[in-house]
């Protein structure tokens, strides 16, 4: 006798349906996570427009890595300070060394870009071109190893700053968060563990040495420069000279003050 089944003459139920099923709750709970991310992230830019960052991924990561090494903790120094109580010789050092097009471009330097693939494909030494907002968005969020995970989030929150923020804002997360040596976070705690003085007193001399070492603050040194550093900073006072305030009046800094020619560069 033949048995008749629901799914059709002769036939044996599907088991399909089940299956597509699951995979279909699979991707809205997916779908549904990855919206709830990208809400929380927001609403975390948006309130740091306003908020001071207490602390940076960047500063998290060390401190966990510190407590794992068999050296002990790395002490964290930092210390927040107004964009107004900074010397727009940093301001203007940092835009020189690190990001010329910061006031105009959106986000992106495709101009460096395009640049820095064409030296990277003739073999010579690896060029970056990530601009400042994408620095403040890998400082503030993410972490120093790079992947194409990285970058896609990185190009990801570098957008939603760019459209929360202002200019202004960004230089000022930029300098707080920025690390200027082992341990050293921020522009005030640099200027005071390198020149003994606050980082509305830096000098342009002073400003051009600190801007130096970003590129990699935990192999160089504006304690004792070396004679790359030394070079470095020199074409940075260059940049700043071609600059003139152009970049500063842009994002309403103000002028730096005159000042006595520099007696001496090293850091006391």
């Amino acid at each position: 006798m033949l048995k008749v089944y629901k799914g059709g003459k002769g036939s044996p139920p599907s088991n399909k349906r089940p299956v597509i099923a699951r995979v279909r709750s699979f991707i809205r709970l997916l779908c549904a996570m990855v919206f709830l991310a990208m809400g929380c992230s927001i609403l975390l830019v948006v309130l740091l427009k306003w908020v001071d960052p207490p602390f940076s991924s960047f500063m998290v990561q060390e401190r966990v890595r510190g407590a794992f090494s068999a050296g002990g903790q790395q002490k964290i120094r930092h210390r927040w300070v107004p964009l107004t109580r900074v010397s727009p010789h940093i301001a203007l050092a940092v835009l020189a060394a690190e990001d010329q097009s910061f006031p105009t471009h959106r986000g992106f330097d495709f101009k460096a870009i395009r640049k820095a693939i064409r030296q990277n494909r003739t073999g010579k030494r690896l060029l970056g071109a990530s601009t400042i907002s994408q620095q403040v968005a890998k400082n503030l969020f993410l972490w120093q190893e790079r992947s194409l995970i990285r970058k896609g989030l990185e190009a990801y929150f570098t957008v939603v700053i760019e459209l929360c923020w202002d200019k202004r804002r960004i230089l000022e997360v930029y300098l707080n968060t920025a690390e200027w040596g082992d341990g050293i976070y921020g522009v005030e705690t640099a200027a005071l563990t390198y020149f003994k003085k606050s980082a509305r007193e830096l000098s342009r001399d002073q400003a051009a040495l600190l801007a130096a070492i970003l590129p990699n603050p935990s192999i160089y040194s504006a304690r004792s420069p070396s004679s790359y550093i030394l070079h470095r900073k020199n074409w940075i006072l260059r940049q700043m000279r071609q600059l003139g305030t152009k970049p500063l009046d842009a994002l309403k800094l103000g002028r730096p003050s005159p000042e006595k020619p520099a007696k001496g560069y090293a850091a006391k």
